[in-house]
């Protein structure tokens, strides 16, 4: 028989849960430089009691080196502010919880950077204007304004043709026939630049060819084989061209050669002509050397604010002293500007440790630009005794500025295998092996992953065929077929 009783049982059990401050220090260590120029701001706007020390001068009144920091209780004060008073000569006097006191880092790049980007007409608006100078109906200019609202970043037209007619039969109730279509995108095609509006490779190099002049040596070859041979011509299969069009090498090289000179990507064809902003890295590290040759890293923060507690609410509070309720409000605002400065100093104080590691362990390459060792996020974690995961947040989006260029952190971090000599070698120059053994092939015969496995073989490196194959692909390198060029 089922009981259904009610039954009260108690179990005991161990959880760990991150405090808010640990939970604020997480979200800021994994920020970079400019995440973090923007979050700074952010919580200046948000709390009142944390302000920028470069841009508010400490009032006379505010001076609290001779007060007492404990209020005077009296008859007026109300129960609740017993027993929690505030230690404000800490708060204010204390170099550490007064705010981020690391000395601003001044040089070119700053002077720049905060300058307005000069203005570049996109190529959308180019386009528009040149569509504006066809002789075309309101029908046709409705087509146009659909077609180039339709291009890709490449410049291809993806989208169908017949669901741009329709589209535009549905929102101006003119009758659009494909043909009708057809006949505007021709026209776009053959604007500045050549072949805009394509839907698909062959058909670029097509428009391209055509717009080319007659006299142009291996123009009608080209524009044959385009036409008529673009299958073979895709895998590169130059002998069945040769025989089914009956050429010479001279002739199939001179059109191959003219066929490379296209361009496959018509938005990319001219500077600024994306709608992309520009976009630039700035490092959160700098490595350089002391003219001792020691190693010198800093952190940089150009653009943080020294933060401070706001000298002002000490006033607010005496002024208030039978006001819980205001007093509750400094206090809570109070508190939570002392955890965000000390979760950011304590974030500082995480990355340089974390830095300092990195290039500890990769010194050569610090030194010399190459010989990148194995190393694992593990690797750093068990040197500074800190979780793996913490590791992680540090490496992640953080650049470093060294003599050898700009490097993402992850780039340090890549696992290894032994040689024949018992010597560990990092995974990614093994990857600058394969892409140098390709590099330097024979075009007119490339080198299969299995010949390129023999190749680092003899090397001295023990690299199966499939990790070769995964490097490959890693390194974006097509197979041996499609690599091999009509020399």
């Amino acid at each position: 028989m089922i009981g259904t009783g009610q039954y009260l049982s108690q179990r005991q059990s161990l959880q760990q849960r991150l405090s808010p401050q640990q939970i604020q220090f997480i979200k800021l260590l994994q920020l970079p430089t400019q995440a973090l120029e923007l979050r700074i701001k952010e919580e200046l706007e948000l709390n009142p009691v944390l302000e920028d020390a470069d841009m508010w001068d400490e009032a006379p009144d505010a001076d609290t080196s001779s007060e007492t920091v404990d209020p005077v209780e009296s008859e007026t004060t109300d129960p609740t502010d017993r027993n929690q008073d505030i230690d404000w000569e800490s708060f204010l006097h204390n170099d550490e919880a007064e705010g981020l006191r690391i000395p601003r880092q001044r040089n070119d790049y700053d002077d720049w950077r905060d300058l307005p980007k000069p203005y570049h007409e996109t190529l959308l608006e180019d386009l528009e204007k040149q569509v504006g100078m066809l002789a075309l109906s309101e029908a046709e200019q409705a087509i146009a304004e659909q077609i180039l609202g339709s291009l890709d970043e490449d410049g291809y037209l993806r989208r169908d043709l017949q669901a741009i007619a329709d589209a535009v039969a549905f929102h101006t109730g003119f009758i659009i026939r494909y043909e009708q279509a057809e006949h505007v995108l021709r026209q776009i095609q053959r604007l500045d630049p050549t072949a805009i509006g394509c839907r698909n490779l062959r058909e670029c190099l097509l428009i391209q060819v055509e717009r080319m002049p007659a006299s142009r040596p291996g123009r009608e070859l080209a524009y044959q084989i385009i036409d008529g041979e673009w299958a073979h011509f895709e895998k590169k299969h130059f002998d069945k061209i040769k025989r089914r069009l009956d050429l010479s090498d001279d002739d199939i090289r001179m059109a191959y050669d003219l066929i490379l000179s296209l361009n496959p990507k018509p938005a990319g064809s001219r500077d600024g002509a994306d709608n992309r902003p520009s976009e630039y890295v700035v490092p959160d590290f700098e490595v350089n050397f002391t003219p001792d040759g020691e190693f010198n890293i800093r952190l940089h923060v150009r653009n943080l604010p020294p933060l401070r507690i706001s000298p002002h609410y000490k006033r607010m509070w005496d002024e208030h002293k039978g006001d819980a309720e205001t007093r509750q409000f400094i206090r809570t605002k109070l508190e939570s500007a002392k955890w965000f400065i000390d979760s950011i100093q304590q974030r500082q104080h995480t990355l340089l440790t974390v830095m300092t590691t990195i290039v500890a362990l990769q010194e050569t390459f610090f030194r010399k630009g190459d010989g990148l060792r194995p190393m694992i996020l593990k690797d750093v974690a068990d040197r500074v005794g800190m979780d793996i995961s913490t590791i992680s947040r540090v490496v992640n989006g953080k650049y470093v500025q060294t003599p050898y260029g700009v490097f993402e952190l992850k780039y340090f971090f890549n696992e290894g295998l032994e040689t024949e000599s018992g010597e560990e070698v990092a995974n990614r120059e093994l990857k600058n092996l394969v892409l140098e053994i390709v590099t330097t092939e024979d075009k007119s015969n490339p080198l299969s992953d299995d010949a390129i496995a023999a190749r680092l073989a003899a090397k001295g490196f023990k690299v199966a065929r499939r990790t070769v194959t995964k490097y490959r692909e890693q390194l974006d390198i097509p197979v041996a077929r499609l690599r091999k060029e009509w020399i």
